[in-house]
């Protein structure tokens, strides 16, 4: 039934919190995006999409970090 190496199936446990994570992340930083006023955003809001969605945790921590001006 389960064609993967045996040593891959140990792995596939400790990726599913990380995957966790990783899409609760990017997902927080997309809600947050979408709610915050384009005046509290440094840069334009499409840049951190373009940047949130393809480097995934990175781009979203990056985006908590660097991108949200305080009002």
């Amino acid at each position: 039934m389960n064609s993967l190496p045996p040593e891959i199936s140990r792995l596939i446990p400790l990726f599913i919190p990380i995957l966790l994570i990783q899409l609760s992340l990017q997902a927080y930083a997309l809600i947050d995006l979408a709610r915050r006023p384009a005046d509290q955003v440094k840069g334009p809001k499409w840049l951190w999409v373009v940047i949130i969605l393809p480097f995934q945790l990175f781009g979203a921590l990056t985006y908590l970090f660097l991108a949200r001006r305080e009002a």
